[in-house]
């Protein structure tokens, strides 16, 4: 019931969000529009916090917002759902881009973790046209090769296979249909990290490129519920012969033991990078354990 809420408040935000960029589109600027996409989507994220908190004893293991993924699996038998909000403006192929995007992770072992990304909705401008489009669909798994401990990373590899490529424009990364990661995370002296190598292949038909990144997040708790990230990344650009590179910062708040909030922003540091990205979401682990009979 609780995470009913949640995609109630969600479908509510993005409706109201869709009314407010078609009928004020002409007066209403990029910034506004990631301002009020934000604000509502993390009104729906609020209502779960409301209400009152499930028995749950498994911890939320979030991979959002940066772009470092945790070397680190989900609770074994559980499903964990990770709900942002994107707003991005001055990006190589378009001017501005607001979208909503959806993570879904369940470990089967220990060492193994299965995953789905979407991203549902974009409403993208290019040259002056809006566009309201879906984006692409992944399949994931990852498998844990050394369990770490304290300073001692955890070590794993993950691979992500493109299904659906969608009809949304892509921001400065850019759309994968191959992706592998080699991830690592571990916690040294009070901080913690995630750092990633990523080998993609994109694809801009009919023509395959190798693509290759890098990304390093480091989190510091602030008091008990509260914790600061900051992350610096890079990617190549294959087909623009250049390279993206930014920096992220994001705040995030521990609302209940499987539900954490978060909210941000990214900032590009190349002329061929997304300039400006603000972000808000959240991770909710449901708290009942799937039993397979």
């Amino acid at each position: 019931m609780r995470f009913q809420l949640v995609v109630q408040a969600l479908s509510f935000s993005l409706l109201n969000f869709d009314e407010i960029s078609e009928l004020q589109a002409a007066s209403m600027s990029a910034g506004h529009r990631m301002c009020w996409g934000g604000v509502l989507v993390l009104g729906g994220a609020l209502v779960a916090t409301a209400q009152q908190p499930p028995a749950v004893s498994e911890l939320a293991n979030p991979g959002r917002p940066s772009v470092s993924s945790p070397a680190t699996p989900t609770p074994v038998g559980y499903v964990q759902f990770q709900t942002g909000y994107l707003g991005a403006a001055d990006s190589p192929d378009l001017s501005s881009q607001s979208s909503i995007s959806e993570v879904l992770n369940s470990s089967v072992t220990p060492r193994v973790e299965l995953m789905v990304g979407a991203q549902p909705y974009a409403h993208s401008h290019v040259e002056g046209q809006s566009t309201n489009e879906a984006g692409g669909v992944s399949l994931g798994i990852q498998g844990v090769i050394y369990h770490g401990q304290a300073a001692k990373p955890t070590i794993a590899v993950s691979y992500f296979h493109q299904i659906y490529g969608g009809n949304a424009p892509d921001l400065d990364i850019g759309s994968s249909t191959n992706d592998l990661l080699i991830l690592a995370s571990a916690d040294v002296k009070g901080f913690h990290y995630d750092a990633n190598n990523f080998f993609n292949e994109v694809v801009k038909d009919p023509v395959r490129r190798a693509q290759f990144g890098q990304s390093l997040s480091i989190s510091h708790l602030l008091g008990k519920n509260f914790s600061v990230t900051g992350e610096i990344w890079h990617f190549s650009q294959p087909f623009l012969q250049s390279n993206t590179v930014g920096t992220l910062w994001a705040l995030s708040y521990n609302a209940w033991k499987n539900l954490v909030l978060d909210g941000g922003f990214n900032r590009g540091l190349t002329s061929t990078s997304t300039q400006w990205e603000v972000f808000v979401g959240f991770t909710y682990l449901l708290p009942y354990k799937i039993r397979l009979r």
